[in-house]
């Protein structure tokens, strides 16, 4: 049979918070994936190297986890008073699936930087020395985040002494503000207002499973939190506790399908197959002394709560950035399970547990006419270029 080239596509592999991805000019994409579609879908799996069935990734860049599972385009900005569009896509392991369904917090922080790196922000808008503002349009859930991007010598600055727990060494602070995150979106991750059901507090009918409390919310992501105890646990769980049981996974997944149509995401738990990205399953109980994933001990005085959260059917090693701005908001408001499990009352701020360690995210939470609304969610990342070049893949993938 005759022998068909590789596609050579110029490429950046990227660490963001506590994600690593692909990241793409979109004018570097073959063609036929310069537009959404099988053709582009086709394309990013062969990148990272889905569907596996040895969930190992061998031969593609991904991680087989969920936070080494991704995909970014980047392009020019295609609405007013924004540098860039940005638009991610969560990689299915081992079922031929990719999700466009919502945003990638953690890899948000890599998007300002990559956009200076690349030429996609104006010269006249990067000092030589300082921060540069970057206004990224968030192209899955239509929404504005503001990445301050720090600068040396006219480059990104990679390097520095921030440490972000679940990131082995430090690197330069990236802060983010996630604007409006509570609004409805224009993509598919949308659901109606910041409590789509209405109430800061539900009881969740799970089919064949029982009935848990919980708070459903809009908010950087749509996400289903639930009370640590009721679940028959302490909050404090590393992921083998979770992740290595069959049954507990099963349990989560189908308490995610019936929030995602209490919350109106899907019209049948059915289709919460098609939706693996959103919503977000969390489960929060009060703060107390407990040992991180890397053997550091934390106590209960260093943080508000504990949040564990599950990400694509498995505990996540430490936080996804958009679920840390559902926590961040939820946490601002009384009543949320998360707010009762910081200790309730009105605050702007929260520090909490999770497997690797411990994390602050800011909220601003107001009462409008009877319906809370969130003008930003506030939080630190950092982002380092891993290699950039060209990824290959087989020339009939596209």
């Amino acid at each position: 049979m005759p022998h068909i080239p590789q596609l050579r596509i110029p490429a950046t592999y990227m660490r963001g918070g506590t994600s690593k991805g692909v990241f793409f000019r979109l004018q570097d994409l073959p063609q036929a994936a310069q537009v959404p579609g099988p053709a582009r879908d086709a394309l990013l799996m062969r990148v990272i190297g889905s569907p596996d069935p040895y969930a190992k990734h061998t031969d593609g860049m991904g991680g087989a986890t969920s936070s080494t599972s991704k995909c970014v385009i980047i392009s020019k900005a295609s609405v007013p008073d924004h540098d860039v569009d940005y638009l991610y896509g969560q990689v299915a392991i081992d079922k031929a699936f990719v999700d466009w369904s919502g945003n990638c917090g953690n890899l948000s922080s890599a998007v300002g930087p990559f956009a200076i790196a690349n030429g996609l922000v104006d010269p006249a808008r990067v000092p030589r020395d300082g921060i540069a503002v970057v206004r990224i349009w968030q192209a899955n859930i239509g929404k504005t985040i503001i990445a301050h991007v720090p600068v040396a010598d006219g480059q990104v600055q990679e390097t520095g002494d921030f440490e972000l727990d679940g990131v082995t060494f430090p690197a330069a602070e990236i802060r983010l503000e996630f604007l409006d995150p509570s609004d409805e979106g224009e993509g598919d991750g949308a659901a109606a207002g910041m409590f789509p059901t209405g109430n800061l507090v539900d009881e969740l009918d799970v089919p064949g499973v029982g009935s848990f409390t919980a708070t459903l919310i809009n908010a950087g992501i749509p996400a289903i939190f639930l009370d640590a105890a009721e679940l028959g646990y302490c909050g404090t769980e590393l992921q083998a506790a979770i992740n290595d049981d069959a049954a507990a996974l099963a349990r989560f997944e189908a308490i995610r399908a019936a929030g995602a149509v209490r919350m109106g995401l899907i019209a049948t738990a059915a289709e919460a197959a098609t939706r693996q990205h959103t919503p977000k399953v969390a489960f929060v109980a009060p703060a107390q002394d407990y040992v991180s994933s890397s053997g550091k001990h934390i106590a209960a005085g260093e943080i508000d709560l504990h949040v564990r959260a599950l990400s694509m059917g498995k505990l996540h090693h430490a936080m996804m950035g958009t679920a840390a701005v559902a926590i961040g908001t939820a946490a601002s408001i009384p009543g949320t399970l998360v707010n009762r499990a910081a200790g309730g009352g009105e605050r702007e701020s929260v520090r909490f547990g999770h497997p690797s360690g411990t994390l602050q995210v800011g909220a601003q939470a107001r009462l409008v006419d009877g319906q809370w609304t969130v003008t930003k969610a506030i939080m630190s990342r950092s982002a380092r270029v891993l290699m950039d070049g060209a990824v290959r893949v087989p020339g009939d993938t596209v």
